[in-house]
């Protein structure tokens, strides 16, 4: 049971840190949106996408949805808060290409991979 109690405690303490770890909510809610869009000029998919509010301390998870990659010349589209966001998109393996950016409420901010 004293393990139990601890492990809760353990992610009841972390649960407020998960936003630093994850990148935080794409979508704050009340918050005006705008989009970012990411375009894959690459010879190959973009597999993996990392998008955080600029005051995360990583760049966060994958925001593709599981399966999902880029194709060349092809893009995707997320749906963000307005506001500053720090960006990385890529391929495994390969090499990515990263930004700092700052989207405007209703704007869709174009980010190339290269």
């Amino acid at each position: 049971m004293k393990h139990l109690l601890a492990i809760v405690g353990a992610a009841t303490a972390l649960s407020g840190c998960a936003g630093l770890i994850t990148g935080g909510e794409l979508i704050r809610p009340g918050e005006p949106t705008g989009y970012i869009q990411v375009v894959n000029q690459t010879r190959g998919a973009v597999n993996v996408v990392l998008i955080s509010s600029c005051d995360a301390s990583t760049y966060g998870l994958n925001r593709l949805p599981s399966g999902t990659s880029i194709a060349q010349g092809s893009s995707y589209r997320f749906q963000v808060s307005a506001g500053c966001w720090d960006i990385a998109g890529g391929t495994i393996g390969v090499g990515d290409a990263r930004g700092r950016i700052q989207v405007g409420p209703g704007m869709i901010f174009t980010f190339r991979i290269y």
